[in-house]
């Protein structure tokens, strides 16, 4: 069965190694977006993935496209339209200077996209699982009905619904995005995150957690999945967890709560010098639906998906 993901795919402009932005004339391109990523990486794992999204009718847009057919995921319903890709420049961070992310992506293909664009009734044919992200209704007004009528649409269909909270303060405030994604998370199966997504956006908190310090407080971090689980009826939540101790070297591990168990799991922690780290929630939101979708009991799920962050 096949895994349906739906978000903006965008041109990622970087310059080589760790140079920061125009410090070198040249920058490097390459197509990435958090929901194309979770496809792309499900379907290297051998899943059938297909990502939805979409895009503008010229060069830029049918690269893009390709891009995601060269690693095998569909793209048969792609919708084409608009007048633009959306952009963004990313700075590598190295030591204490952090990674940065600056976005070009107003008024995109996707962000203008009109509800009626997608039939998901068909979208979902012969699909057994959709994937989102709180990145996409954050997008436009559009794109959060457009994001809710998926998810509705989905679970109709009898489809597992995962979404990874991914908040970003630089597309909308906690405000603005607590009611839509409390809409959304009604109709969720498995909720993907961190701490920090669910204190902004739900105003759950995972007690005394800074990881900045490197200080994980695991007996908040098992409320704080419960509360999830309990405040909008998931199957299965989960959060990476990360003690940040440079931009160069992490400590990474994951932890998950079963709610039919009523059982949390944690994966070791592996001690890592980044390459980069752009991407790596959407890795680990990857390895654990790739196990859940295949059946691999949810405590060694998390083992999966701290490993799939690693890569």
């Amino acid at each position: 069965m096949k895994v349906v993901s739906f978000g903006e795919i965008m041109l990622r402009l970087s310059p080589d190694g760790y140079y920061k932005l125009f410090q070198k004339p040249e920058l490097n391109t390459s197509f990435c977006g958090a929901e194309a990523n979770v496809a792309v990486a499900l379907s290297n794992f051998g899943d059938e993935a297909e990502f939805v999204t979409a895009l503008p009718d010229n060069d830029i847009g049918r690269a893009a496209c390709r891009e995601l057919m060269r690693y095998g995921v569909k793209t048969d319903n792609i919708v084409y339209t608009g007048d633009r890709l959306g952009i963004f420049f990313a700075e590598k961070g190295a030591s204490q200077r952090p990674s940065k992310v600056i976005y070009d992506r107003k008024n995109s293909a996707i962000a203008s996209a009109d509800p009626s664009s997608f039939d998901w009734e068909k979208i979902f044919d012969g699909a057994d699982w959709f994937h989102i992200t709180g990145i996409t209704p954050a997008l436009s007004d559009s794109l959060a009905k457009i994001s809710v009528d998926a998810v509705k649409a989905a679970k109709k269909a009898g489809l597992t619904v995962s979404c990874d909270i991914n908040y970003r303060s630089k597309l909308w405030s906690a405000e603005k995005a607590r009611p839509v994604m409390t809409e959304i998370m009604q109709y969720v199966d498995v909720c993907i995150g961190n701490e920090e997504d669910a204190e902004i956006v739900f105003g759950i908190k995972a007690g005394a957690t800074d990881v900045t310090k490197g200080q994980l407080d695991t007996d908040g971090y098992k409320k704080s999945l419960q509360t999830v689980a309990e405040t909008f009826g998931c199957k299965i939540v989960a959060y990476s967890q990360r003690k940040s101790y440079s931009a160069s070297d992490n400590g990474w591990s994951g932890i998950i709560y079963d709610d039919e168990k009523k059982q949390v799991y944690t994966s070791a922690q592996y001690d890592i010098r980044i390459t980069d780290r752009i991407g790596g929630g959407d890795a680990f939101a990857s390895g654990l639906i790739y196990a859940l979708h295949n059946n691999i009991l949810p405590e060694n799920a998390i083992r999966n998906s701290s490993c799939g962050r690693l890569s």
